[in-house]
C-alpha cells in the first residue's frame, strides 16, 4: 500500500529523507566554520606561546572586526538564498542574476575594508579601540596582514555556500582542509622561523584564505556550475532585495561588534588585560564549537528557503523539529564533554595554575558553553523568521542576543562577579531570547504556544491547504501504480478536467517507475520516491524527490528528441505532455517539477 500524507509512515518517510540531508550537509557546514575557528586557534596558540599577552590582546581586539566580516557575509548569503527559494519554482533564469550581483556586492564591501583597515593601521585611527603599548603597535600589524585576504575570505564563504546548493561539498572540503593546512605551515614559518611577530599570523591567514577561494573558484571558471557570473543576466534591483532579506540574519553579528567593544571596555576597567586575554583564549577555541550551532543555522536556512519557495509548511516544521531533538542532543553532549575537560583546553594557551589569567580561563571553559543549547534555539528562530519575514521578530531577536541581553547582564554583574560575571550574563542572554520567542508567538497567535507549530506562529495562509495536495511516497514498483491510482482520485476531487488528471497521473506513473527501476538498482541503499501533487489556483504542480545518484530527465528528454529506436519513451512522452518540467540536484537530492 502507498503511504499518503495522513499516515504516519509516509510522514516517517519525508521526516527521515529530510534528517538525512540535514546530518548530511550539516558535516560541511561546519567544516567551513571550523577551518576559520581553527585557523583562530592556531593564530592564538602562536600568538600566547610564542609572542605574548600583547599579541592576545591584539587578537582579542580585532573580534569586533571579524563580527563585522561574518555579519556582511551572512547579509549576502542568507539573502542570496531565500531569492534563490523564491525563484526556484518559478523563475529559474533569474538564479544567475542573484549569483552575480551577490559576487559583486560582496567583493566591494570586503576590497572596500580591507582599505580602511590599511589606513586605520597606518595612521593609529587603532586608538579608538586601545591606547596602550605595545597592544597598539600589535594590533596594527595584525590589520596590516589579515587586510590583504579580506576580500578572498568574504566571496569565498560565497562560493562555499553556493557550491553547497550544487552539491559540490568534496571541493569545500579540500578547500577548508587545505586552508587550514597552508595556514598552519605559513604561521610556523613566519612567526617561528622568519620571525615576522604577529604581522606574520597576520599575513598567513590571508594567503591561506587566497588559496580557499581559488580551489573553488576553479569549479565556475571551468564553467561547470548551475551559476554562471554573467554581467549580461545583472538585475541591480536584486541588489537591495539580497541586502533586504539577508540584513536581519546578520544583524545579531553586527551589534556583535559594538558588543564586544562594550564588554572589552568592561573588561578592562573591571578586571585588566588579564580578563582580555583569558576570554580571547577561551572563545578562540569555542569558536571551533560554535561551529556546530551555526553550522547547524546554515543548513537550516537552506532547507528554509526551499520549503518556502516550494510553499511547503510540513517540512518548514520539520526542520525546526530536527534542530530542536537530534540537533540539541548533539549540542549538549559537546558541553558536557568541554566542561569536563576545562582545566586541560586551559592548559593549551597558559601552564601558570596560579596565575588570575589561568582560572579565568578555566572559569570560561565551565560556564560559556551552557550558553549553547539556549542559542540553538535563538538562532534556529532568528533564521526562521528571517527567511518568513517575520520582520519585528526578524529585528528584535538578533539585537537582544548580539546585544541588549550580555550588555545590560554585564553591567551589571562585572563589576561585582568580574570574569565569571561576564560568563553569567552570556548564559542569561540566552534565557532572555527564549522568552522573546514565546512573547512574540503568544502575542501573534494570541494564546500560549504549548507545541512547536503554535511557537512557530506559522501564517495560515501560507501553503497549501491540506485538500489541496497529496503527498505520496514510493518505496518500490508495486507502489508505483498505485501512485498513478491516488493521483486520479485527488483530481477527480479537485474538480480537474479528465485530460489533465490522466497526463497528471501518467507522467508521475512514468517518471517514479523511472526512478524505482534504475535509481534504486544504482546501490544498495535504502531509498525512496517522494511525490507531491499540489492543486494551485487551477494549476496543478506535481514535484518528485528522491536520494538516489544524479540524474537530469531533462538532459536525456533533449538527447533522445530526434531518437526514434523506441527507448526511455517516458520520459519522451513525460516531456511531450507537461506545459514545463524543471529539474534540479539539490543538495544533494534530485527534484523534478513538472507543471501540468
Amino acid at each position: 500500500m502507498v503511504s499518503v500524507a495522513n499516515n504516519k509512515n509516509e510522514v516517517s518517510s519525508d521526516y527521515k529523507l529530510l534528517t538525512k540531508l540535514f546530518f548530511r550537509l550539516l558535516p560541511y557546514q561546519i567544516l567551513l566554520l571550523v577551518i576559520n575557528a581553527v585557523n583562530g586557534i592556531v593564530d592564538s596558540l602562536y600568538a600566547s606561546n610564542v609572542l605574548g599577552k600583547s599579541a592576545m590582546s591584539a587578537i582579542g581586539l580585532y573580534g569586533p572586526l571579524n563580527h563585522f566580516l561574518y555579519a556582511a557575509s551572512i547579509v549576502f548569503v542568507s539573502g542570496s538564498q531565500i531569492l534563490y527559494g523564491r525563484y526556484l519554482t518559478k523563475d529559474r533564469k533569474h538564479i544567475n542574476s542573484i549569483f552575480t550581483v551577490d559576487i559583486i556586492i560582496a567583493f566591494g564591501l570586503s576590497l572596500l575594508t580591507s582599505l580602511i583597515m590599511v589606513v586605520s593601521a597606518l595612521t593609529n585611527a587603532t586608538t579608538l579601540l586601545v591606547t596602550a603599548q605595545p597592544d597598539q603597535k600589535m594590533l596594527n600589524h595584525y590589520l596590516l596582514g589579515q587586510a590583504v585576504g579580506i576580500p578572498a575570505l568574504v566571496v569565498g564563504q560565497q562560493l562555499f555556500s553556493f557550491l553547497s546548493l550544487e552539491n559540490q561539498t568534496k571541493r569545500t572540503m579540500i578547500a577548508s582542509i587545505v586552508c587550514f593546512i597552508t595556514n598552519a605551515i605559513f604561521n610556523h614559518v613566519f612567526v617561528v622561523i622568519l620571525s615576522m611577530g604577529i604581522f606574520g599570523l597576520g599575513i598567513s591567514s590571508a594567503i591561506s584564505s587566497w588559496i580557499f577561494f581559488g580551489i573553488m573558484a576553479q569549479y565556475y571558471f571551468a564553467g561547470k556550475s548551475e551559476w554562471k557570473f554573467s554581467l549580461k543576466s545583472i538585475i541591480w534591483k536584486d541588489a537591495p532585495q539580497i541586502a533586504g532579506l539577508g540584513y536581519p540574519g546578520a544583524l545579531s553579528r553586527f551589534v556583535e561588534m559594538f558588543r564586544c567593544i562594550i564588554v572589552n571596555f568592561l573588561v578592562l576597567k573591571y578586571v585588566g588585560s588579564d580578563g582580555i586575554s583569558s576570554f580571547a583564549a577561551s572563545n578562540s577555541l569555542l569558536a571551533v564549537i560554535w561551529a556546530v550551532p551555526f553550522g547547524m543555522v546554515s543548513v537550516a536556512r537552506m532547507l528554509f528557503s526551499i520549503s518556502l519557495g516550494e510553499h511547503d509548511r510540513r517540512s518548514l516544521v520539520d526542520v525546526v523539529k530536527i534542530v530542536f531533538t537530534k540537533g540539541m542532543m548533539l549540542t549538549v553532549a559537546i558541553d558536557i564533554l568541554l566542561i569536563t575537560c576545562a582545566v586541560p583546553l586551559t592548559n593549551l594557551f597558559y601552564h601558570d595554575s596560579t596565575s588570575a589569567v589561568y582560572h579565568m580561563t578555566v572559569m570560561g571553559f565551565r560556564i560559556l558553553p551552557l550558553c549553547m543549547p539556549l542559542a540553538v534555539i535563538s538562532l534556529t528562530f532568528a533564521c526562521y523568521a528571517q527567511a518568513a519575514e517575520k520582520k519585528i521578530l526578524s529585528i528584535v531577536l538578533p539585537i537582544v542576543d548580539g546585544m541588549i541581553g550580555v550588555v545590560l547582564f554585564s553591567f551589571i554583574l562585572i563589576p561585582v562577579l568580574k570574569m565569571n560575571g561576564l560568563y553569567i550574563a552570556n548564559v542569561l542572554n540566552g534565557v532572555l531570547c527564549a522568552i522573546v520567542i514565546i512573547t512574540s508567538s503568544w502575542i501573534e497567535e494570541k494564546k500560549f504556544p504549548f507545541k512547536l507549530e503554535p511557537l512557530m506562529a506559522i501564517p495560515k495562509r501560507f501553503g497549501v491547504d491540506a485538500d489541496k495536495r497529496i503527498d505520496v511516497s514510493v518505496r518500490n514498483m508495486d507502489e508505483v501504480v498505485s501512485v498513478s491510482e491516488r493521483i486520479t482520485d485527488f483530481c477527480k476531487a479537485q474538480g480537474v478536467d479528465e485530460r489533465r488528471t490522466y497526463l497528471a497521473s501518467l507522467c508521475m506513473e512514468e517518471m517514479a517507475g523511472n526512478v524505482v527501476e534504475h535509481g534504486f538498482s544504482l546501490d544498495k541503499k535504502n531509498h525512496s520516491v517522494d511525490i507531491r501533487v499540489i492543486n494551485l489556483d487551477g494549476n496543478l504542480v506535481l514535484r518528485i524527490r528522491d536520494n538516489c545518484s544524479a540524474f537530469n530527465p531533462s538532459k536525456r528528454a533533449e538527447a533522445m528528441k530526434f531518437d526514434e529506436d523506441g527507448q526511455n519513451i517516458g520520459i519522451k512522452l513525460v516531456y511531450g505532455m507537461a506545459e514545463k518540467v524543471y529539474y534540479q540536484n539539490l543538495l544533494g537530492l534530485n527534484v523534478l517539477t513538472i507543471q501540468i
